[in-house]
């Protein structure tokens, strides 16, 4: 999966970026924090781990 089309959804969802290092810390008020690497393409097993720690899908 794309980087951008990640964060696409995590904004979708009201994810709004923290901060920024090795890894972009995206945050949501009442929800815990998910870190998103900075590359341009993401394993399609992590995009969904990511995704299930942010509560999509």
């Amino acid at each position: 999966m794309k980087r951008r089309d990640l964060i696409k959804k995590l904004e979708a969802a009201g994810y709004r970026l923290d901060r920024k290092g090795d890894h972009a810390i995206y945050e949501k008020t009442g929800n815990r924090p998910v870190q998103v690497p900075n590359h341009r393409e993401i394993n399609e097993n992590t995009a969904k781990a990511i995704l299930k720690a942010a509560g999509i899908e």
